[in-house]
């Protein structure tokens, strides 16, 4: 293996720190291509799916109180399954769709895959298009009691990103992977 393709940082030891049902926590010695050796904190959560759902010129959004920046933010709907498990990501898109807004969608369209917040985690998302959607009830889960929903146009979209309504980074990345779909 060539110094080009050989990791610039390796594993030579790990331990977990902390571990509950929706992640765990683990420090990892490394050693570095120049011999030095260091820590590294990882978080390790289950990949998760992120639904743009459109209707007309409007996305379905939901907003809910984010417990760690101690506000409330609007966001595509988004989620994992409990207890770290995993799913499709197809499947994960169906299930955080209709708990989350209760809608259902005829068609879903795969627009990529991403990473969150890779210097600390390895967790990733897939983002989906949902079209041809279907009202239904909400099914949400304990944590999302306080959730609220509400198809926001376009326009005041980008004005909800300007001025601070939503933070959520994966919302607008999804919102760019969007923006090359259509524009392609």
């Amino acid at each position: 293996m060539s110094r080009e393709q050989e990791p610039a940082v390796r594993r030579v030891g790990s331990r977990v720190v902390y571990e509950n049902p929706w992640m765990l926590v683990r420090e990892d010695e490394v050693e570095r291509l120049d011999g030095s050796r260091g820590i590294y904190g990882i978080i390790e959560k289950p990949d998760f799916a992120l639904v743009i759902p459109v209707e007309g010129d409007g996305f379905h959004m939901v907003e809910e109180f984010r417990y760690p920046i101690g506000r409330r933010t609007w966001s595509f709907p988004q989620g994992s399954l409990p207890d770290r498990q995993s799913a499709e990501p197809e499947e994960l898109a169906r299930i955080e769709l209709a708990q989350e807004t209760g809608l259902r969608a005829g068609t879903l369209t795969h627009l990529g895959h991403l990473n969150c917040s890779h210097g600390t985690s390895g967790q990733g998302f897939d983002v989906f298009l949902a079209t041809d959607l279907k009202a239904g009830e909400a099914d949400r889960e304990p944590e999302e009691q306080d959730m609220r929903q509400r198809l926001v146009p376009r326009a005041e979209f980008a004005a909800m990103i300007r001025d601070g309504r939503v933070t959520d980074d994966s919302t607008v990345a999804a919102y760019t992977l969007l923006t090359l779909h259509e524009n392609r």
